[in-house]
């Protein structure tokens, strides 16, 4: 079955709930479809905000930190995320790698320090999670501080010849202000969010804080044998037609630890074509994808979008040029769509009571369409609290 990539974007579009806004009380199907990386902070608002009918920025925020039915955790690549608490099984205990299964992107840099501690990748990595433990009934303020509390916990269990290893200096960077042993906490720290020892609580001021799952949510950590399945099943359903490859991407885990999950379900996929590249999708989900329509809503869509976390970029944006300003390292801008395609960029920043926008075409647009993507940065203001200021550059 040969594909075209408006189709594509429809199916995708529908599945990322971008074809129409759900009601406010379906606030765990928008969060829970793929779930919500949550960088910049704040991100998860603007995704919610996109998805959800007149719902505010406080009750977006509620769900998070009152009422708890949203969990935010370092996830899949280790990035902070927002998703459904009744589904941390899925985006937490699924991610848990096998014997065999590193490296794993968000670990990757730790080699350094482990080479300089003497320590292996599993020694080091049970010393954090013991450390983390102590999180039960306790919260602490700031990353910075989370290092250096674990780090000082380790650091008294260690032998005596490896102690002035553990407090040198860091050699990643911030040598003044980091240990050897507080770097390698930093990067352990994401594999041990997936045994849900450790989770965000609510931001202070600036500051992230930090306890354990029990902690936070009053309840046990789900830990169903399916998961894992359930994992791969909403990655398709929202990025399909996929490949084991995009789905290693995505996990940010090694290419062994993603296939062993892809393969679990291996009996409920269908083999697509996409030119002339191999892709699967899920067999319930086909005659939804040969139904879609893109159709021409323009929408500001968030860095991050859940929408553009994706491999295949050339779906929604053909110029390579105009990629690497959309997809960047760090600083992404906001993306504008006319349908699922990216036509522009975006960006916002506040300050004072005022929120100043910066918007770009790329290829132009009459005054309907100004006036369109003007009216939803100022909803998009209000949404916020503070006053628009839309300014537009030329391309």
């Amino acid at each position: 079955m040969n594909l075209d990539r408006s189709k594509i974007r429809g199916y995708r579009l529908r599945a990322h709930h971008l074809d129409a806004k759900l009601p406010a009380e379906k606030i765990l199907d928008a969060a829970g479809a793929c779930g919500i990386q949550n960088t910049p902070p704040g991100a998860f608002e603007t995704a919610l905000y996109l998805r959800l009918q007149d719902s505010s920025l406080t009750a977006i925020q509620d769900a998070l930190y009152r009422e708890k039915i949203l969990l935010q955790a370092w996830s899949y690549r280790g990035v902070p995320a927002v998703f459904p608490t009744k589904d941390s099984d899925i985006f937490l205990t699924a991610l848990i790698s096998q014997e065999g299964e590193e490296p794993w992107i968000y670990t990757r840099g730790v080699s350094a320090g482990l080479e300089y501690t003497g320590l292996s990748l599993s020694e080091a990595l049970q010393l954090v999670k013991d450390a983390a433990a102590s999180l039960e009934g306790r919260v602490i303020v700031s990353k910075e501080e989370l290092d250096r509390d674990l780090a000082d916990r380790i650091q008294k269990r260690l032998p005596e010849e490896k102690k002035s290893l553990w407090t040198a200096p860091s050699m990643y960077g911030r040598p003044d202000r980091q240990t050897v042993g507080q770097a390698i906490v930093s990067f352990l720290l994401r594999p041990c969010s997936f045994s849900s020892l450790v989770v965000f609580g609510e931001r202070c001021g600036q500051s992230p804080s930090f306890t354990s799952y029990r902690s936070w949510t009053g309840q046990e950590p789900a830990l169903l044998p399916d998961a894992g399945k359930e994992l791969v099943r909403r990655f398709l359903h929202c990025y399909g037609p996929s490949s084991p490859a995009a789905f290693a991407d995505w996990l940010g885990s090694s290419r062994r630890q993603a296939q062993r999950l892809w393969d679990s379900v291996s009996c409920e996929l269908t083999p697509l074509k996409l030119e002339r590249k191999n892709l699967w999708m899920l067999t319930r989900d086909i005659p939804e994808l040969l139904s879609a329509e893109e159709g021409d809503r323009l929408l500001l869509i968030g860095p991050h979008d859940p929408y553009l976390d994706l491999r295949d970029r050339e779906i929604v944006l053909e110029d390579t040029v105009r990629q690497r300003q959309v997809f960047r390292t760090v600083a992404n801008p906001g993306a504008i769509l006319r349908g699922g395609r990216i036509i522009g960029i975006w960006s916002a920043k506040s300050e004072k009571g005022k929120i100043r926008f910066s918007l770009r075409l790329w290829d132009g647009a009459g005054e309907v369409t100004r006036r369109e993507l003007n009216r939803q940065a100022e909803e998009y203001a209000a949404f916020r609290g503070l006053t628009p200021d839309v300014k537009w550059d030329e391309d």
